[in-house]
């Protein structure tokens, strides 16, 4: 039907839809709105996703494509495949899609993408809590722009990312899937993220939408119950952020329920506010199996038609990963007439607008990936059984690719503590210690692909090349001597190693301590979706170690390989030095030697707070009065280091602040600035942080808040002069009656190097009558970042 209407890409999307939709039967408008997951529920493997061998039914695809498909899910994701041979077999796939259905439409085809395209042999960049921890969005957009380059390359159409759920308990396994504590942080980083992704052509999800991150005692896929002002304030700006400036065509339901009322089933959230208030016109995709938890897990649809039905009334319009409920059970519940089939047409038009938009109603539409550009698909001879000839012929973690993690990785690694040994000169005998040594698994996330699939296929190579720390510290450190120990595993407990591991360190000049996570899913790992964590100490034996190796007298520095903040003891005081690693990435290892060595200038600042106790949680420093600590409570919360802070090797002198006005009208915008000097001896980066303080207001406020920062980029000697100019809008928050308001009075603006170090502070009395504000407001400070030319002295 290359000549039908839809088939024409000189015709209006709508006009296109419409006469597609004219033409479909109720299975075919079905068939549009669920996924399928090939092989899921034989890849030998655990799962990879919440209950998948219980809900993943067998499907038959011969059965189902003569109606069409909507999507292919994890294509690439589900089992180790090398690229040119899963591009092949999904050209294949999608070719067989487009023969069986009477229009011609291919599925669109999802993958991950949190930390890299999850497939074999595909880059693995650091994770997104070190995205935060760069302060740097320029790098995460060029970053997400080479992920979907290399996404489009085979085939894929749109990408499960970015995670913008802000920090609310570091207990919860998921911290390392999100970018901070903060949600300016988040929704800057996040959003040029999807600007990135969507820049290659590829649609970008924003997840989880919303909530999940605030789940109570800090466990996976457990009750929310915050107030409206927690969420309106802390949890949606980064979504509002990344659909008013992102150009995101894709939104993910969260698995929870917000007092009480699910997410998939929730149309105030999912259409009245998504869609009617902020304008969003994309999909929403439902998280994997959400829709049947409607039944099994909340209880609130007593059968399969009726979690469909409140999906859809709700807002989401795409069944994922796998048919379940928008197949058989809906289409009986329409036939019966307990379904409005509106219901369907209305999700089934944002489904084909889309598909439209990607090109894939085109009657010139091909199978071929770019990276098969070459390959002609027609001959017998080149298939999925026969492709010998195309196996490593698309390279996934080109030379360029690595150059940018390596590059991330080293603006995201953060110097918590230095009492002056780093940087490492050559030390005569380095020793190494700690569980996390050797092993190439400790610089990857749960969503990585080697730690996502690769693990579940025992004998299959990574598919990548991961250095380990040792091996990196033996390359850095080529004239010393190296010894090491591991002393204990990441989680096993085990002490009977822990002599040895202090008596190596004893030997030495200096004890490197390799220490940190094992990521995984469901309890595999100590990190990750399902691997909560009862308190924030170092998992297993880690503290003892610790402990034994500072009883040694030897210099230690603490190397975390995380994917969140642990209190770590003694160490906060007794350390030489620490260095936080947020799961680096396959150039991790480097990126941390060259830290220690001095080759990198350590430039990273924490993206969440590491804690003093351990049982301190759930804390964040976006905290109000009471959350701090008083003579009332014996618990003292405040962090041993806070969000924002990070040590380098060059010294930067602030100086020249001001403000231009004392008081402005509360739409009004003031501006203060101040000077950043590298009094250092070599070429450094320093973060600025403007945060906000509102001492009196109608309801209770975090005491300080980020609304803005600057990363400066100096040679020795440089200066730059660094200016905010911030709208009253920045001061608004959520009043007593839901309404979004900036109040008269005064505020507080204070620019510092952490949420704790805020040297330069000007107060500004806003002024005139309380101003109603909506999700039009500015988001942003105008920051301006110029260099200071000076005259050249002459003797």
């Amino acid at each position: 039907m290359t000549d039908a209407p839809w088939a024409d890409p000189a015709r209006g999307l709508d006009e296109r839809v419409d006469a597609l939709m004219a033409e479909m039967t109720l299975d075919e408008k079905l068939a549009q709105l669920y996924g399928v997951w090939v092989g899921a529920s034989d890849d030998g493997g655990g799962d990879v996703a919440p209950h998948q061998h219980d809900l993943n039914d067998d499907v038959d695809l011969d059965e189902l494509l003569p109606s069409g498909l909507g999507q292919l899910t994890r294509p690439f994701g589900t089992a180790p495949v090398d690229a040119a041979v899963g591009a092949l077999s999904l050209a294949r796939t999608q070719q067989r899609i487009v023969a069986a259905n009477r229009f011609g439409i291919p599925a669109l085809a999802h993958e991950e993408c949190l930390a890299g395209f999850a497939a074999w042999g595909a880059t693995a960049y650091p994770i997104p809590l070190s995205w935060g921890a760069t302060f740097d969005p320029e790098i995460v957009e060029r970053m997400a722009r080479r992920i979907g380059d290399d996404m489009r390359s085979v085939g894929v159409h749109q990408g499960l990312a970015p995670v913008l759920d802000v920090v609310r308990d570091a207990r919860w396994g998921r911290v390392e899937e999100t970018i901070g504590e903060d949600p300016y942080l988040v929704g800057t980083v996040g959003t040029a993220y999807v600007r990135g992704l969507e820049s290659a052509g590829v649609i970008a999800t924003l997840k989880h939408f919303v909530g999940y991150s605030a789940s109570k005692a800090g466990r996976n896929l457990a009750p929310v119950s915050i107030g409206p002002r927690e969420l309106a304030d802390v949890l949606l700006p980064p979504f509002e952020m990344a659909v008013r400036e992102g150009g995101v065509r894709s939104v993910m339901n969260a698995y929870t329920d917000l007092d009480g009322v699910p997410s998939a089933g929730d149309r105030t959230l999912l259409t009245e506010l998504l869609r009617e208030t902020w304008g969003f016109d994309g999909t929403v995709v439902a998280d994997y199996f959400t829709i049947a938890f409607l039944k099994l897990l909340h209880g609130t649809a007593g059968t399969w038609a009726e979690a469909a039905e409140a999906a859809l009334d709700a807002g989401i319009d795409v069944e994922l990963p796998t048919v379940k409920t928008f197949g058989e059970p809906l289409r009986l519940a329409v036939e019966a007439g307990a379904v409005d089939v509106s219901l369907i047409d209305t999700a089934l038009r944002r489904v084909l607008r889309q598909k439209a938009e990607l090109g894939l109603l085109d009657a010139d539409w091909s199978p071929v990936p770019l990276a098969l550009a070459e390959v002609d698909l027609t001959r017998t001879d080149v298939d999925v059984s026969h492709a010998d000839g195309l196996r490593g012929t698309v390279d996934l973690d080109s030379a360029g690719n690595r150059a940018l993690a390596r590059e991330l990785a080293e603006r995201a690694i953060v110097l918590v503590r230095n009492d002056g040994s780093l940087p490492l000169a050559t030390p005569g005998v380095i020793a190494v210690v700690g569980p996390n040594l050797a092993d190439p698994y400790a610089m990857l996330g749960c969503y990585s692909f080697p730690t996502h699939v690769v693990s579940q296929h025992p004998g299959v190579e990574l598919g990548i090349r991961i250095p380990t720390l040792l091996e990196a510290l033996q390359a850095e450190f080529p004239d010393s001597e190296i010894r090491w120990a591991r002393g204990t595993s990441v989680d096993g407990g085990e002490t009977d190693g822990i002599a040895e591991a202090a008596a190596v360190a004893a030997s030495a000049d200096v004890a490197i301590l390799a220490l940190g996570d094992r990521a995984g899913l469901f309890g595999r790992g100590t990190s990750g979706e399902g691997c909560d964590a009862e308190s924030l100490d170092l998992p297993g034996a880690q503290q003892q170690l610790v402990d034994a190796v500072l009883d040694t007298g030897t210099p230690a520095v603490l190397t975390l390989l995380a994917g969140r903040p642990y209190a770590l003891g003694r160490a906060v005081h007794e350390s030489a030095a620490i260095v936080q690693a947020f799961f680096a990435g396959e150039e991790g290892a480097p990126a941390i030697a060259g830290v220690l060595s001095g080759r990198v200038n350590p430039s990273g600042r924490l993206p969440v707070s590491i804690p003093a106790g351990a049982g301190s949680q759930p804390t964040t420093y976006l905290a109000a009065p009471l959350a701090r600590a008083s003579d009332v409570s014996n618990v003292d919360p405040t962090a041993a280091f806070p969000f924002g802070h990070g040590l380098g090797y060059s010294e930067f002198e602030w100086d020249a602040f001001d403000g231009d006005a004392a008081e402005i009208a509360t739409d009004g915008t003031v501006t203060v600035r101040l000077r950043v000097r590298n009094t250092g001896i070599r070429s450094g980066a320093d973060v600025v942080q403007l945060y906000l303080h509102d001492p009196v207001a109608s309801v209770v406020r975090p005491v300080q808040r980020l609304i803005g920062y600057a990363r400066v980029e100096l040679e020795p000697g440089a200066a730059a002069d660094v200016s905010f100019a911030v709208p009253a809008d920045l001061a608004s928050f959520t009043g007593r009656d839901g309404r979004r308001i900036v109040e008269p009075g005064d505020i507080v603006l204070s620019i510092g190097r952490s949420s704790a170090d805020l040297p330069f502070a000007q107060a500004v009395r806003l002024t005139g009558p309380v101003r109603e504000l909506d999700h039009t407001r500015r988001l942003h400070p105008e920051v301006l970042v110029e260099l200071v030319v000076e005259a050249s002295v002459i003797d």
